[in-house]
C-alpha cells in the first residue's frame, strides 16, 4: 500500500517479496486487472515507468504483497528437502503440525532419485529419525509460512505429509 500526504507518495514497508520478472510475466493478465482497479490502462503504465520510476516500484512491490498474501492464505502443505533431512509442514490457522525426517546414514542424498527411493525402502528403520511437532504461530501466520519458503520450502500437495502421518496415526 501507499499513503499520499501532501501529494507526497510515502511507501509502507513490503510485507513479503516482489515478485520475478519471470512471475510477473506469468500473471500480465492479473497485474493488468491490478493496475485497472487503479484506472491505470497500458498508456498511464508505460508513462509512469518512465516519469515516475518509484510509483511504479512501489504499484510492482503492492502487487507482489496482495499475490503472496492470496497464495500463503490458501497454503496447506510445505516441504523442505536437502541433503539428510525433509521437513514436512501441515499449515493450520493458528500453528503447524511438522514432520522432520533426518537420514542417520550421511552418504544418502534426499535431493536425488536415488535418495528418495532409500528413504522409502528405510522410513521406519532404525537409520532414519523421524521427529514429529507442533508450533503455534506467534507472529502473523502468512509472515510464518513466508519465512520457511524463504528458507528452501515450496508449496506442496501434502501428499508426503499425509502418507507418513496416516501410518503414523494409523
Amino acid at each position: 500500500m501507499h499513503l499520499t500526504i501532501n501529494g507526497e507518495i510515502n511507501s509502507v514497508q513490503m510485507k513479503y517479496a516482489r515478485l520475478t520478472k519471470e512471475q510477473f510475466e506469468e500473471m500480465n493478465a492479473e497485474f493488468s486487472n491490478f493496475l485497472a482497479t487503479q484506472a491505470i490502462d497500458k498508456a498511464e503504465w508505460d508513462q509512469i515507468k518512465i516519469e515516475k520510476p518509484e510509483v511504479a516500484e512501489q504499484e510492482l512491490d503492492i502487487f507482489s504483497d496482495l499475490v503472496w498474501e492470496g497464495v500463503l492464505s490458501k497454503t496447506e502443505f510445505l516441504e523442505h528437502f536437502s541433503k539428510n533431512h525433509i521437513f514436512l509442514f501441515h499449515c493450520f490457522d493458528t500453528h503447524v503440525k511438522s514432520i522432520v525426517l533426518k537420514s542417520l546414514v550421511l552418504e544418502v542424498d534426499f535431493l536425488t532419485k536415488d535418495g528418495l527411493h532409500w528413504l522409502s525402502d528405510n522410513l521406519f528403520t532404525e537409520t532414519i529419525e523421524m521427529k514429529i511437532g507442533k508450533k503455534e504461530f506467534t507472529e502473523d501466520r502468512n509472515q510464518s509460512l513466508f519465512g520457511l519458503i524463504q528458507q528452501g520450502a515450496f508449496l506442496s500437495d501434502g501428499q508426503l505429509f499425509k502418507q507418513i502421518n496416516g501410518i503414523i496415526e494409523g
